[in-house]
């Protein structure tokens, strides 16, 4: 969703680094934004005025852009709102930095997924090359943790695993047995987790 925001910033010639006084227009844009999540067998589609921008969404200025417009209380507030309404009318899994922690903090299960710097650099190293998108990783390396940094100091739903979340390093694990861990956590519901601090796997 934030990456949403972001691309219509762009497209709207909006200006990265962001300027201060570019952030009321970006948050008139998030809560104009047509957004429209469809399934599908092969993932999740996402469409803004109608448009499937799903490949768009992952283009790395896009990236670059989502982590300053998320910085922006009012574009916060105007998508953790949108993220609730989804929540409350189908339920279902829910993927974002702030998901545990503001939008659903009471949340059935909560996971918070990591891997190490270079493990996650890798990834999208990785992916961004398999789409075709041509980077370095020393530039991969260095929007990490520029990402990682603003999310974390950021004074509006800062990123942090949330009271009760199950840490689960995916650092030495394959797709699939993360998929596997997270379907045998989805199957231990209701078991109360320790709201007291997080647990690790």
């Amino acid at each position: 969703m934030y990456r949403a925001v972001a691309l219509a910033a762009l497209r709207r010639g909006l200006r990265f680094p962001l300027e201060v006084e570019s952030e009321p227009e970006v948050v008139r844009l998030a809560e104009a934004l047509q957004l429209r999540l469809e399934t599908t067998p092969t993932g999740t589609r996402v469409f803004c005025f109608g448009e499937d921008v799903s490949e768009a969404l992952r283009a790395p200025e896009v990236s670059r852009a989502a982590s300053q417009v998320s910085a922006i209380p009012g574009v916060r507030r105007a998508m953790v709102a949108r993220q609730r309404e989804l929540g409350r009318r189908a339920g279902g899994v829910l993927e974002g930095r702030d998901i545990g922690t503001v939008v659903f903090p009471d949340a059935a299960l909560k996971v918070f997924l990591t891997a190490r710097p270079e493990v996650r650099a890798q990834r999208r190293f990785e992916e961004l090359r398999k789409r075709g998108v041509h980077v370095r990783w020393e530039d991969v390396v260095a929007e990490q943790r520029e990402r990682d940094e603003r999310d974390a100091s950021r004074a509006d739903s800062p990123l942090r695993p949330a009271v009760g979340a199950i840490i689960l390093d995916t650092s030495d694990l394959t797709l699939h047995e993360v998929v596997q861990k997270l379907y045998e956590l989805a199957l231990s519901v209701p078991v109360p987790l320790d709201r007291a601090r997080p647990a690790h796997l």
